[in-house]
């Protein structure tokens, strides 16, 4: 039997060549936007004014404060969030084969934001005012993160037996992120009922998603912790498309599916904390991002992830930056427009999955 060998050879280079230029393409959209987020604003900096900003080629004294001091920490700390959510989103849904699947949709963003108001409220890891900008401060960030990440694995536990449970279908392990996002959402009320005026006021700020409220130090934190998964992900991309053809096909070719199964739960779980434990509640870019990526490269998650953490860092950034305009001079906090972007996606999702 003869075989095409190079028209296997070519068809495979064609494969590989389109989805690195998506992702390629991607990159360059965000680098972009970036620019785009920093230049726009109560104050507007031309695009050749940023770029040299940037460079370090100080133009005004003014321009280097607004862009260094404010709207760079902020783009990157958009893009940083964007991509840590999406990431964890597209592995949620792959390791739980839940194509409604993502921090937000699963009750872990909610559990996680109780330990962090937990962390602040009640073991004193942060500071309060009653002004939105600096509505609470961490001051140490790393028991705030170490009870966001206990809450949401306790979370992602319920989840993960859920999910093992025989014909636990999507919709199943929906419903129960719902009730764990109701549970943490009472248990973050009660605390509130006991807070003091300012206490209340800040909590209530803090659960707007905003990522305004980051400083260079929390962005460094942030974006080590994302690198770090990101990097753990790439790393089992292998196994997370054997998991994709069944957990007996993967067990045949030596994938211990459970650990797989586990540790992807543990390291969306953490970087999905850690941003929250910082900017609060941001809904729906762990689900929205990696099914727009999927559409177009498919389910290879060589590609689909940095592919998808890309597409998420420039969903947040633009709804970070429309939020900032669209009422002007007020500013919107992004979780309200990623919410009314992410929940006609989500019911979307629901109704065609009913369909099958």
């Amino acid at each position: 039997m003869h075989f095409n060998d190079g028209g296997i050879s070519r068809a495979y280079t064609a494969y590989i060549v389109r989805k690195t230029g998506f992702t390629l393409a991607m990159a360059g959209i965000l680098a972009m936007m970036l620019i785009l987020a920093i230049s726009l604003g109560a104050v507007n900096i031309p695009f050749a004014d940023v770029v040299k900003t940037l460079a370090g080629a100080s133009v005004t004294r003014q321009f280097d404060i607004i862009v260094w001091n404010i709207r760079l920490p902020q783009a990157l700390t958009a893009i940083v969030a964007g991509a840590g959510l999406a990431v964890s989103g597209a592995v949620m849904q792959s390791v739980l084969k839940n194509p409604l699947g993502s921090p937000f949709t699963l009750g872990i963003s909610h559990a996680a934001a109780f330990g962090a108001a937990f962390s602040v409220m009640v073991m004193g890891s942060g500071s309060m005012a009653s002004s939105f900008s600096d509505a609470v401060t961490i001051t140490s960030p790393y028991v705030t993160t170490l009870a966001a990440f206990f809450f949401s694995m306790l979370a992602a536990g319920i989840i993960t037996l859920v999910a093992r449970i025989r014909n636990a279908s999507p919709e199943v392990m929906v419903l129960t992120g719902v009730a764990l996002g109701s549970l943490f959402t009472a248990a973050t009320m009660l605390l509130q009922f006991f807070a003091d005026d300012v206490q209340l006021s800040a909590m209530v700020f803090w659960t707007f998603g905003d990522v305004a409220r980051t400083s260079w130090k929390e962005l460094g934190f942030i974006a080590l912790v994302t690198l770090v998964s990101l990097v753990f992900f790439l790393a089992n991309a292998w196994n997370y498309n054997a998991a994709d053809a069944g957990d007996e096909t993967a067990r045949g070719i030596g994938v211990r599916v459970e650990r797989v199964r586990l540790m992807g739960m543990v390291m969306a779980s953490l970087v999905s904390s850690v941003i929250i434990a910082f900017v609060g509640i941001i809904g729906f870019v762990g689900l929205v991002a990696p099914h727009m990526v999927r559409r177009l490269i498919g389910d290879d998650h060589r590609f689909l992830l940095p592919a998808t953490a890309a597409t998420g860092g420039v969903l947040l950034l633009a709804s970070d930056t429309v939020a900032r305009l669209i009422l002007s001079p007020h500013i919107l906090p992004v979780s309200v427009l990623t919410s009314f972007l992410g929940a006609p996606v989500f019911i979307y999702l629901i109704i065609k999955g009913y369909r099958r």
